[in-house]
């Protein structure tokens, strides 16, 4: 009997389950974690490192866009070709500097046989009327036929001798000697001037006064600038007035421009217009190449000048340090401006006259990273 309410009990507390626990079941607490600000550095000796004062220069407000430089269409001249048929020769290829009246290729033509045909038709014509006026002229002078049949046969010759000057003519805008007739016509170059296009390849057809055409000549003397300025900055470019244009090829070249056009309807994706820069061509620019123009607005602003060894370099951005007081220094990025004399750099933004930062921050950032 004590075996059997032993088995009870031990029956009785196997089917109860433990009470549960709140405390147990909570999430552990949250930890929070302080993150080191990048941008603050701190040294033991920092009399060590000289500070200068942001001085204040006085500028116009400038704003800089890029762009890319392109053929002066007004300049640019096709090659054509009168005649249709097959390229036999090709004397000059895309990217060429050509000069007037020189070779560009040669086409065989069958338009040639033709037009030699009808002049030969001409002559052959014009002798036979020639003849019969003579004859018509004879026989009323002696009374044998009318004046009328004279002033036909008279027509008649002079007929003749204006289809052998039409004749004439179309050969000679083949290019074709009509004493020395040939299938070949060679094409020259009308202008003298840098190859832009070539739409023609050996044993192309040709399609007379067809498009396109087979090379595109461009003078290159005076080329466009061509860049997107936004919505916002329109305000600083007007017809008329001059930019300055620097090639990333060349920085330290600086042209001189003049905005001869402001598009008129906006892209819809970007919200910018076409500016159109005329520029004359001393011969370093090439189409397509990269360009920063920098328009010159009329307002003038205080700005920020340091020395240029107070400017830090750093990810492709500017940076100065800033004394924030204590052993630290606060790294704070700028936007450099033009270099000013006496090895100044004036900031466009970042800082204000006034300010101190450290006088070499190159040397600065070298200590904090040993």
């Amino acid at each position: 009997m004590v075996v059997l309410w032993l088995a009870l009990g031990l029956l009785e507390s196997a089917c109860k389950s433990p009470e549960s626990n709140p405390k147990a079941e909570a999430p552990p607490p949250l930890k929070v974690q302080s993150v080191q600000d990048r941008n603050l550095f701190e040294v033991d000796h920092p009399e060590l490192f000289q500070l200068t004062k942001a001085v204040p220069h006085t500028a116009t407000s400038a704003l800089k866009v890029t762009g890319t430089v392109n053929p002066d269409i007004s300049r640019n001249v096709p090659v054509i070709s009168l005649a249709s048929g097959r390229v036999i020769e090709i004397n000059a290829r895309l990217g060429d500097t050509v000069t007037k009246g020189q070779l560009l290729l040669k086409v065989q033509s069958a338009d040639i046989s033709g037009a030699y045909n009808d002049y030969q038709q001409a002559l052959a014509d014009e002798d036979l009327a020639r003849k019969q006026f003579e004859r018509s002229k004879m026989l009323y002078e002696k009374g044998a036929i009318a004046q009328k049949d004279l002033e036909v046969a008279e027509s008649a010759e002079t007929k003749a001798k204006v289809t052998i000057k039409t004749t004439l003519e179309h050969l000679r805008v083949l290019a074709v000697d009509p004493d020395h007739p040939s299938p070949i016509v060679e094409i020259f170059a009308p202008v003298s001037g840098v190859i832009t296009d070539q739409q023609v390849t050996n044993a192309a057809g040709v399609q007379g006064l067809g498009s396109p055409s087979p090379f595109t000549i461009s003078d290159l003397t005076h080329v466009w600038i061509i860049c997107d300025v936004f919505e916002n900055d329109l305000v600083d470019v007007h017809l008329g007035e001059t930019a300055d244009i620097r090639l990333n090829a060349y920085p330290n070249r600086v042209l001189t421009g003049t905005i001869s056009n402001i598009g008129t309807v906006l892209d819809p994706n970007i919200r910018s217009a076409k500016v159109r820069i005329e520029v004359q061509n001393p011969g370093l620019m090439r189409p397509a190449m990269f360009v920063t123009a920098i328009f010159h607005g009329h307002q003038k602003e205080t700005r920020a000048a340091i020395p240029a060894t107070a400017i830090l370099h750093l990810h492709d951005r500017d940076w100065v340090y800033v004394p924030v007081g204590g052993k630290q220094f606060r790294r704070v990025e700028v936007v450099g401006g033009d270099m000013l004399p006496g090895g100044m750099q004036e900031l466009t933004s970042g800082i204000p006259p006034g300010q101190q930062v450290l006088a070499n921050a190159l040397e600065f950032q070298n200590t904090v990273q040993q």
